[in-house]
């Protein structure tokens, strides 16, 4: 039988103090693990791009499916009888309701089938396509139905699944998608497992006691909006990771040592290639007598400012009383002396050397 919704509500009263928190913190906690290995965040890569066009695409598709006016027709509904009709009076309303007055092909089908209560229960659980074109099923035998209509109930699961393997796989997604492939069809699988176990546990002898048409349970409906309405929405979850992750603004992993040493050689190499380039201009500068002279000239005139500037009154007094009261210059010196040794480790290990000889 189906799990009461008391019993689903009494489980989520139960541990949703205690998994809400949890899943907050890892949420946050998953957020905050770019920011804190310094992963700065950058824009959609175009193959991340691809693979959120094709999830929001899929969910939006499902989204518009799950409309009642895609749905197959409720003869009950559409005729406004009760369960308890007598066959031919429900026909009869219906084929008013038809082009011409003529019964479709399906409605033919549907009417041989309803011969008592118990198939009518049938095509309130399983939808009139089950009801009318299975070959070998009889009301006498309910589960032959749900053999019957477990491939309609998982090929919805199937294709969606397909369609995220796609999505996430190298060639569309390229380095982003793969690491949500796993998640996916774990969910797809845990979905399309409860979707089969509802459809068995029903207890379509429920709707018999529905004496009027607003006491029906219209389970085949209702489980078909909520099939895809789901499959959308992990759709568009599973878009909101990729996009996540694919941005470093959560779920970002650092780069393994490799690709660090290959960061650092690039910057190594991008550095020397500047100092090469300041090398040559300055080499092309000392070598040009033109360029060397205004290099001097400058020089000099940059001194002979700087003098002038440092004879002032005012000058004098700031730096006296900066000297005095504001800087400690046995900290500059101290923190100066450090940065020389780091800069020149060799160099202290050659003066120690010295002193102690």
């Amino acid at each position: 039988m189906a799990i009461p919704w008391g019993t689903i509500k009494s489980l989520l009263i139960f541990f949703g103090p205690m998994l809400l928190p949890k899943a907050i913190s890892y949420y946050r906690s998953a957020r905050a693990a770019p920011a804190a290995t310094g992963i700065p965040i950058q824009p959609i890569p175009p193959a991340a791009l691809r693979a959120l066009i094709i999830l929001s695409t899929t969910a939006l598709v499902l989204l518009v499916r799950a409309l009642p006016i895609f749905a197959p027709e409720n003869i009950f509904l559409r005729t406004q009888s009760r369960l308890q009709i007598p066959t031919d009076v429900l026909f009869n309303r219906l084929a008013s309701l038809r082009p011409n007055g003529i019964l479709t092909t399906v409605d033919t089908a549907l009417r041989a089938k309803f011969v008592n209560l118990e198939s009518r229960l049938l095509y309130l659980q399983h939808g009139p396509d089950v009801l009318a074109s299975c070959p070998f099923c009889t009301s006498d035998d309910p589960r032959s139905y749900l053999y019957y209509a477990l491939p309609a109930i998982l090929t919805p699961h199937l294709v969606n699944l397909v369609i995220v393997s796609l999505a996430t796989s190298d060639l569309i997604a390229g380095s982003h998608g793969p690491k949500w492939r796993t998640t996916a069809a774990i969910a797809a699988g845990l979905g399309s497992a409860l979707d089969a176990y509802l459809a068995s546990s029903y207890n379509y002898q429920a709707n018999s006691r529905a004496t009027r048409l607003s006491d029906l349970e219209f389970f085949f409906w209702t489980a078909r909006s909520a099939r895809l309405i789901l499959l959308s929405l992990s759709d568009g979850i599973l878009a909101t990771l990729l996009y996540l992750s694919s941005t470093n603004r959560a779920f970002a992993a650092p780069p393994g040592a490799a690709e660090r040493v290959e960061a650092v050689t690039r910057r190594l190499a991008s550095a020397k290639s500047r100092l090469n380039a300041v090398g040559i201009v300055k080499n092309t500068a000392l070598r040009d007598e033109d360029l060397r002279a205004r290099t001097q000239a400058y020089w000099h005139h940059e001194g002979r400012l700087m003098r002038e500037v440092m004879e002032e009154r005012e000058v004098v007094e700031g730096v006296n009383d900066a000297l005095e009261n504001r800087i400690n210059i046995q900290d500059i010196m101290r923190d100066a002396d450090a940065y020389a040794l780091n800069v020149l480790p060799k160099m202290e290990q050659v003066v120690q050397e010295s002193v102690v000889g």
